[in-house]
């Protein structure tokens, strides 16, 4: 157990070096490939939900693209809010009601658009709504295994483990990586969740269901 925290928070810290060196010229140009590669998947074009991370401003493939098609072609489209339940911190998946909506959002500590307590009474939620088909999953690095290393809060861990337990049918995971994401090994626990697919911004797409 210790051995696998300390090479997970090793991993970290490389990662963070290296994402914090990249330029935003790389990571744009990164994200467009992705992004056209991401939106040719039939699992997105034949999903009607879909939940997406809200790119940082730095270090990530940006998702706004995605987020704007999905509106565009009249999907339901749900983003992480992040709230604190008996002391616990924890993640849901609430709907969006529109681009114009995304971009009124106001950033969080780490640049990120989010909702704001405000804005949540009455919204539509992942858990009990029809269901997520695809869900967009951010990490910090990837492995051709489909192993993910997340930001060490397990926020996704979680959501996905209390998904499974309310739903018979889980949603398409797919991760976004910047080539500089990969790497030989991600080491993983037993509740850490595999995804499905990988779209690099390379124009690599791997799927562990097919």
């Amino acid at each position: 157990m210790m051995a696998f925290q300390t090479a997970k928070r090793d991993l970290r810290k490389r990662m963070r070096a290296t994402l914090k060196n990249m330029s935003a010229q790389v990571i744009s140009q990164q994200s467009g490939v992705a992004t056209t590669k991401f939106l040719s998947l039939p699992e997105y074009q034949n999903a009607k939900s879909i939940a997406v991370y809200l790119s940082m401003p730095t270090g990530e493939l940006s998702t706004r693209s995605i987020v704007q098609d999905a509106f565009e072609r009249g999907k339901s489209v749900y983003i992480p809010y992040i709230h604190t339940v008996e002391k616990v911190s924890v993640m849901d998946m609430l709907a969006l009601e529109s681009m114009t909506e995304f971009e009124s959002l106001q950033p969080d500590n780490w640049g990120i658009p989010s909702l704001q307590p405000i804005q949540v009474p009455g919204r539509r939620n992942g858990l009990t709504d029809n269901g997520l088909d695809l869900i967009v999953v951010p990490g910090m690095a990837f492995d051709q295994e489909f192993r993910r290393l997340g930001h060490g809060k397990g926020y996704y861990d979680h959501f996905l483990t209390r998904y499974s337990e309310q739903s018979k049918k889980m949603p398409f995971l797919v991760a976004l990586s910047l080539q500089e994401q990969m790497v030989e090994e991600v080491p993983v626990m037993a509740h850490d969740w595999l995804i499905d697919a990988l779209v690099v911004g390379d124009g690599r797409y791997l799927n562990r269901l097919e």
